[in-house]
């Protein structure tokens, strides 16, 4: 992911905070959250909940920092394959605002015998599964 596009959602979020500056930043720690995203990291696709987290919430505005259990889906072209679909546990920062959800997970591959070891950036779009019957 490049620098603009991180900016750009810096910038997002700071725009859609900025509107409700009359209200006070609440901290709180959760094990579950009711987030799912799904997205695009390392050449295939995720899908995930967000999970044990610290979120820093204002109205309608959530930032949340955590853990990110997931499905990811990638197809291998090298012998031999590993499966389509593999479970995988990410870190990441989710910006929330009403019902929807942008997200920047890091996730980690292991090394193997013709890779080393690295960490790839992701972006995924979702819903706030908590906020859907508070917005009909």
């Amino acid at each position: 992911m490049s620098f603009k596009w991180v900016a750009f959602l810096l910038l997002l979020s700071w725009m859609l905070s900025s509107e409700l500056s009359g209200q006070e930043f609440k901290i709180r720690a959760s094990a579950l959250d009711g987030v799912i995203i799904a997205g695009y990291v390392d050449g295939g696709g995720f899908t995930n909940f967000t999970g044990p987290n610290i979120q820093l919430s204002k109205g309608q505005t959530k930032y949340i920092l955590g853990a990110l259990p997931s499905l990811r889906y990638k197809n291998d072209r090298n012998t031999p394959k590993n499966s389509f679909v593999t479970p995988s546990l990410g870190v990441g920062l989710t910006f929330c605002y009403k019902i929807w959800a942008v997200q920047i997970p890091l996730y980690y591959n292991s090394k193997t015998a013709t890779e080393n070891g690295s960490w790839h950036v992701g972006v995924g779009i979702g819903l706030r599964l908590n906020e859907w019957n508070k917005s009909e």
